[in-house]
């Protein structure tokens, strides 16, 4: 893999991990080569409290 490739997958990998709190990152893998990133979001919802 070229530099340049190495420098702008490590640059979106940043941004990715930067912006998610819960959840997973996947890389797919081609013929040896990345080919795409992708980003899975949990979001967690807090119970309804109840009003007694």
């Amino acid at each position: 893999m070229k530099q340049a490739d190495w420098e702008e997958l490590s640059a979106h990998l940043k941004q990715m991990l930067g912006s998610i709190k819960f959840g997973s990152i996947t890389l797919v893998v081609q013929d040896g080569k990345v080919i795409q990133l992708e980003k899975n979001e949990k979001v967690r919802l807090q119970p309804n409290k109840r009003a007694d």
